[in-house]
């Protein structure tokens, strides 16, 4: 195939450097062989490139979203609801997901939880072209303590011993990384606030990972268990909420401290603070009255999400920043796929600049899950993954939220229909 030559208004290579005017990026055989000034970006005498001008638009790495579930459906039922779906079910539910994270600019995900084999089967179908979906890393099923939270995905193990061969199993079967419920969460039956596991129990499953080469993701809602999860040497943190087992978040500074100087990735998840169910009674409340439930569901939902955007200002200031990885936590709840952006929003209101929400929806995500070495960042010998989008996204985070076009691997994947009239 002949090269592709996509120049735009300006480009953000995803590294911290500053937006690029006028830019230009070369591709061929799906990486990136040039990328900088439109002047410098030229074709070889003896070529003819494929040439695309997408301005006004701007140009940036694929987005990546660390914390997905592609087996649920994202529609507002609960997870003992969900968890009555057939396996095919969960597998047509992802497929339909998957679609909405690319069109939405999301090149790569990782699913941290799918029942029995879909997530493999989710990625075998992806790798074989028969469904057009983001670079996946899975997990398989999570694993949980017996009667834990998503133990209707079928991997529950009690004790160092029965830990370490769930890891082994899940490694047999392709798992790329091994996700831990460190804590309890929304399944009926579980305490948020409560730690489902030991030390002991989350270390034997680190050990075992790194053993097999695989990181560890650790969803940690309690305080305890992000304690837990710290001195077991866990790669990865979900959700960080500080929460008492009075269902109370309550931000520890030492604990902050610890998370620094351990190193550990934090993906906040801050949407699944109830950003959807804000937003939609917001956009009734313009439009209509509330009833007195719905008035008392929005005050709770704010209080909740205000709480969690508020500490993860306080994680920043405590250093974090450089360790801030991006995670939608799509399928739980009602939070349909499609909008990361949701979650980049409110990492802004929390204290980042657009830039370093950019940053982290792309170069330190691809850190956090091993793949920097390849996407993240738009850099010669690079896959080239990318979107355009309508805007700054250096200077605007809502650029990323206007995606225009998506491509993967130098591919286009998808092209927003333009308005007319």
């Amino acid at each position: 195939m002949p090269p592709t030559i996509l120049r735009c208004a300006g480009l953000v290579d995803g590294t911290g450097a500053p937006p690029v005017l006028d830019a230009a990026i070369r591709i061929e055989d799906g990486r990136i062989t040039a990328v900088g000034p439109a002047a410098s970006v030229a074709s070889h005498p003896d070529e003819r490139p494929e040439f695309s001008d997408v301005s006004p638009h701007w140009i940036c790495p694929g987005l990546i979203d660390e914390h997905t579930h592609l087996g649920l459906a994202g529609d507002g039922r609960s997870y003992e609801e969900m968890a009555e779906d057939l396996d095919e079910i969960m597998m047509l539910a992802g497929v339909f997901n998957l679609g909405l994270h690319l069109r939405a600019g999301i090149t790569t995900l990782r699913d941290n939880g799918a029942r029995n084999r879909v997530g493999f089967a989710l990625r075998e179908g992806a790798r074989r072209g028969y469904i057009p979906a983001p670079r996946m890393y899975v997990c398989g099923r999570p694993i949980t303590c017996t009667g834990g939270h998503f133990w209707w995905c079928n991997e529950q193990a009690d004790g160092e011993a029965e830990i370490r061969r769930a890891v082994r199993r899940l490694v047999h079967e392709g798992a790329d990384h091994i996700k831990i419920m460190a804590s309890g969460g929304g399944t009926r039956g579980t305490i948020p606030g409560r730690p489902s596991y030991e030390t002991a129990e989350l270390h034997a499953a680190v050990h075992e990972a790194h053993l097999f080469g695989r990181l560890t993701v650790a969803h940690c809602r309690a305080k305890e268990s992000m304690v837990r999860a710290i001195h077991a040497g866990l790669d990865l943190m979900e959700h960080a909420e500080f929460l008492d087992p009075d269902g109370v978040m309550r931000f520890d500074p030492q604990i902050a401290a610890m998370m620094r100087e351990a190193g550990i990735w934090v993906s906040p998840t801050l949407q699944a603070a109830g950003y959807p169910t804000v937003l939609a009674l917001q956009a009734k409340r313009e439009k209509d009255r509330l009833s007195r439930t719905e008035e008392q569901l929005l005050a709770a939902a704010e209080s909740r999400l205000e709480t969690r955007v508020h500490h993860f200002g306080l994680l920043l200031e405590h250093g974090l920043l450089p360790r801030m990885v991006a995670g939608s936590d799509s399928g739980c709840g009602n939070l349909a796929f499609g909008h990361l952006d949701y979650d980049l929003t409110l990492m802004h209101r929390g204290g980042m600049t657009p830039m370093q929400v950019l940053e982290s929806a792309t170069r330190i995500t691809a850190e956090a899950i091993g793949a920097s070495a390849e996407i993240g960042t738009l850099e010669v010998g690079k896959i080239a993954d990318l979107i355009v989008v309508e805007g700054d996204p250096s200077a605007d985070v809502s650029a990323l939220g206007r995606v225009r076009a998506v491509y993967q691997e130098g591919r286009r994947v998808h092209a927003a229909p333009v308005a007319t009239g």
